[in-house]
This record gives structure tokens, sequence and C-alpha cells, in this order.
């Protein structure tokens, strides 16, 4: 899929709404008291500041006529006060608004990441990780500014706007209908530049989130890269995709400053109409005090309005992230909970598919009318051809996908009945893929089971024959370990990963491929601590190495959408079909390999 690619823009599945917007305000709802109280405070620290170009007007045109230097010190002393509170209003609001729009930054992200671990395993299968990163940490932040202040500052603006106008009204009616001449300019051209600023900034939150998605892969890939001397190639790439990002960054600000550029030229435009017009009026004619008033009220008055702009670039730049937000919010979760899902009670382990058929999209059938039973505590191999569905059917068991027909139950329980944590906390699911998380050891192997002791940790760490590697890092157990166990070789890792799995004492076992990366006699020692523990739960065992599972009580062959062959070892030896075809081949290949040696 395009959405695979770092260098593909993405693209939206519906044009901004305005329900998005509106969506928003369920986490503004949250702090209706604060954000209330912060616009009290404004609106008093806005009636104090509109009081000093009367003061200046009454200095001006009485006070400072007739000399009366009482009511100048006076004044003088009411305008610091003024100035004063102001200050002291505004300092105590911002603390208020800051403390809100962290809050909705924490709200939103942690809606955004839980929402994250529902989605199911083809949601990260389609997308670069750093594009997901992006909108979880970048979109958020951007977001949460204007969902707070940008609000809040909107409304005492328009308030400002108004309150100013009247008093501009009660001072000179004449000149306060010059200042309102400019508004036709300002909202024509914010008509023309709308759609052309938001576009702009759409093609940066693509470009953006296009960097963020090769710098995560080129991390998270940066030994292969050494390995095969790319830097030159990627830093070329690097390049590339910085380049567009600074165009269009530079196309979007510069559609976002023309804004401002527009309404401070009105401003100021304006406020020079003003002093012409009250030089040009004679009739009555315009006090010198009345005209600087004006000049102070038309500043004051555009202000606002420059503001206004800058709080519809800011918006105009909110929607594109809010777009993404939403966008990954709105993902179906395809694998949940049906409204009447029942806890799974605790199972022996008995396993039936009957009739199942799934497929990951409509142009391939992986499995079709798939029957089989397995008695609780039963070992059942799983091989066949690469992408035959072996890795499917666990994943199927663990309802990591859901299937398109038919029924798999555990212990007669069908698995789409019951909540996904309790039929996933009776499974030990050990994968190809050994993910190690940043922290101790112990937490690691602790991961599945939070409620392990520590002697349960050895145990399992023994059983796998990891508490010797374990016992020989500089603090033990409590050796604190980097993201992806870069300290750990690949063996290393697996064994813990195979020590976490048994730690949470599952009632299914799967191993998927689960000691490729340990080597012959590392393994050996493996299947020996582990066999008691295999004992007590039922496993489903996939294993690139036949040798291995010779021991297991059936073996199942998947191939041509269903189940070719079953039986034992030595059974499907005898039959001298594809398992004997499968397991002769590999002997004959390791026999080669060691010829060569």
């Amino acid at each position: 899929m395009a959405r695979n690619r770092f260098d593909i823009d993405e693209k939206l599945e519906s044009e901004f709404s305005f329900e998005h917007l509106k969506r928003s305000m369920v986490y503004i709802r949250h702090y209706k008291r604060q954000m209330l109280t912060a616009l009290f405070i404004n609106i008093l620290s806005i009636l104090l500041s509109l009081l000093s170009p009367l003061v200046t007007e009454r200095v001006l045109n009485v006070t400072v006529p007739q000399g009366d230097m009482r009511e100048l010190v006076l004044l003088s002393v009411f305008l610091c006060v003024i100035l004063v509170g102001s200050v002291c209003l505004i300092t105590w609001r911002s603390r208020i608004m800051l403390r809100v729009g962290q809050n909705i930054v924490f709200e939103i992200r942690r809606d955004l990441f839980d929402h994250l671990q529902l989605l199911p395993f083809s949601y990260y299968d389609d997308r670069p990780h750093g594009k997901i990163l992006v909108r979880v940490v970048q979109y958020v932040n951007n977001v949460s500014d204007m969902l707070s202040n940008g609000i809040i500052n909107f409304i005492l603006d328009l308030m400002n706007i108004i309150l100013i106008t009247l008093f501009m009204f009660l001072t000179d009616t004449r000149l306060s209908l010059v200042v309102l001449a400019g508004l036709p300019v300002i909202a024509a051209f914010l008509i023309v530049i709308k759609p052309r600023q938001r576009r702009a900034w759409q093609a940066h939150s693509n470009k953006n989130s296009n960097l963020n998605a090769y710098i995560s892969e080129s991390i998270n890939g940066m030994k292969i890269t050494q390995l095969f001397a790319r830097e030159q190639k990627n830093a070329g790439i690097f390049e590339t995709q910085s380049v567009y990002t600074k165009k269009t960054w530079m196309r979007g600000i510069a559609y976002s400053n023309s804004v401002g550029f527009c309404a401070e030229n009105t401003s100021q435009a304006v406020s020079s109409a003003i002093y012409i017009a009250g030089m040009l009026m004679a009739s009555p004619a315009v006090p010198f005090g009345t005209l600087m008033a004006m000049a102070n009220y038309a500043n004051r008055f555009w202000q606002p309005i420059n503001n206004m702009a800058n709080l519809y670039t800011q918006f105009i730049n909110t929607i594109a992230y809010l777009e993404r937000i939403f966008e990954t919010m709105d993902e179906p979760v395809s694998v949940k909970d049906r409204p009447d899902a029942y806890v799974l009670p605790p199972v022996a382990g008995a396993v039936s598919f009957e009739h199942v058929t799934f497929s990951y999209d409509e142009s391939r059938v992986i499995l079709k009318d798939l029957s089989f039973s397995v008695r609780p505590g039963e070992r059942i191999a799983l091989v066949g051809p690469t992408g035959a569905g072996k890795t499917t059917v666990v994943n199927l068991l663990s309802r990591f996908y859901d299937i398109q027909g038919g029924v798999i139950r555990i212990d007669g329980h069908d698995i789409s009945k019951v909540t996904l944590k309790s039929l996933r906390s009776q499974m030990g699911i050990m994968l190809q893929d050994s993910f190690i998380f940043s922290g101790t050891i112990a937490d690691n192997i602790r991961y599945g089971n939070l409620d392990a002791t520590m002697e349960e940790i050895e145990a399992a760490a023994r059983a796998v024959h990891a508490h010797e590697f374990i016992m020989e890092m500089e603090d033990g157990y409590e050796t604190m370990l980097g993201e992806g166990g870069s300290r750990l070789s690949g063996g290393q890792k697996q064994l813990l990963s195979f020590a976490r799995t048994l730690a949470a004492k599952p009632k299914i076992l799967v191993l998927d491929e689960a000691t490729s990366s340990i080597d012959t006699k590392t393994e050996l020692y493996v299947q020996q601590g582990i066999e008691l523990l295999l004992k007590s739960c039922t496993s489903f065992i996939i294993a690139h190495r036949l040798s291995t599972i010779k021991n297991c009580d059936r073996i199942m062959v998947i191939d041509g959408q269903n189940i070719a062959e079953s039986g034992s070892h030595d059974e499907l030896m005898a039959l001298g079909g594809k398992y004997y075809e499968l397991y002769t081949s590999q002997i004959q290949a390791d026999e080669a390999d060691l010829a060569c040696i």
C-alpha cells in the first residue's frame, strides 16, 4: 500500500469537517471552570486598560490647560495602578491557562495512545511507525494551545473589539467610523487567502510526516545502513525529504505572514486617516486630547484584529493536525470485545477449529474450511512451505485477527464471544522477533505477569538456561537494558523472551520459530528445560528445524489452504507424502552443509 512508503504523502479519508472541531470541545469542557475564571480575569484586565485613554484625554483636554498639578499627580498614580493591576491579572490568567493547556495535551495524547494499543496488527503493517509517532507527539502539541488559549483569546479579542468600539463611539462618533472603514478590507483578504493557506499547511503536514517516518526507519535500520555503506545515499534521501519539508513550511508561513501583514498595514492606514480626518473636521473641531485618545483606541482596536488574524492562522494550522489526530482515532478497531463478551474462565487447553476461513484481504484466501481438534496438554507442530498459513493459525487462535467464517473454540468457548484480556492472559506467545523493552532484565521477564516474584522470574530463566548469562552481567537480574536489548546477542534476546513467556504461566503456549536465533547446543538445553512446563499446557510449535519437533504428539502439515497431512513423525514419514519430502530435503541440506565445513 502507498501509505507504507515514507516518501508517499498520506491522503485523508475525508475532508475536514467542523465536526472535528466540535469533537475537540470535549477536552475543553473538562476545564470549563478554570477557563471561565481565566475569561473573567481577562475581562477585568481589558476594562482596566481601556480606562487609560480616557485618562489621557482628560489630562490633555482639561488638566494640563488648567495647570492642575494635584489632579495630574493623582491621574498619574491612577495610570500606574492600572498598569500594575493589568500585569498581575494577565500573569494570573497565564498560569491558569498553562495548566489547562498541558492537561489537554495529556488527555488527547492518552486517548490517542489508548486507541493505538487497540488497533490490529494490520494497522501497523500498513504504516511507517514514524508517521504514527509524529501524530502522538508533535501534532498533539500543536493543537493544545489552540484548544486552550486559542478559544479563550478569540472570545476575549471579540469582547475587546466590542468594548473598544463602544468606548470609541462614546469618545467621537465620526472618527469611530473612520476606524471601522478598514474591516471590509481584512474580511475580503481572509476569504481569498483561506483555502490556499489550508492547502499549504496540509502539504507541510504531509512532508513533515514523511521526514519523521524516514528518520525513524533510518535509526531502526542504522546497523544495516553501515553494513552496506549506505550512509551517503541515505544522507541524500534525507536531504531531499528535508528540502520538501522546508519548502512547504516556507510556503505555509508566507501565507500566514501575509494575513498579519495585511492587518498591520490596514491598521497603519486607518491610524493615519484618523489624524487627517481630525484636522479636516472643522464643525465641530476635534480637540487634541480627543484625537490622541482616538488614535490610542484605534491602535487598541486593531491589536485584537491582528490577534484574531493570527488566531485564524493558528486555527488553519490546527485543522491540518486535528484531521490527522482524529483520522487515527477514527481508525476502526477490527478486533475488539463484543458488547456481551464474557470473561473466559480458567481453561484446560482444549482447542478446536471448526470450518475456519480467513484471508488478510479479498485477493487471497489463506485458510479455507480448516478443521481440527487438540486435546488439553497435547503438543502440536505446524509445518509447511513459507506462506502456507502456519503463523496465521496461531494468530487466529490468539485472536489478533477475526476470521471470516467458522468458529474457534477453547474448552468449548467461542473465542469471539470472550474478552480479549481473559483470552490472551491465558496464552503464552513466543514470536520469532524477540523484542526487549528498556528496563531491567527482571522487568522484561515480569512483563507478562506483573505479580511474578523474583523466585518465579529466576525459575523461568533457569528453565530456558538464561540464568547463567544473566548472572554474568554486572547487576544480574537488575541489569538495565536499552531499547531493543542492544547489549544482548540475538540468542540471549530469545532466551529472555522465552523466560518472559513462561513466567506468564500460560495454559496454551505458542512457539513461532522461537529458537531460530539459538545455537543447536543451547536449543537442546532449552528443550530439556521446558519439557516439564510443556506437559502442563497445550502447545503449538512452529519450527524451521524439523528435527526439533519429532517428539510432538502430532504434526500438521499446512498447505493448500488446509491441513494436507496430520500425524506423528513416524506416521508421516511412513506415509511418504509432503512431510516426508520436507524432512528428507532438510536432512540432505544439513548433510551438504556439514560436508562443506
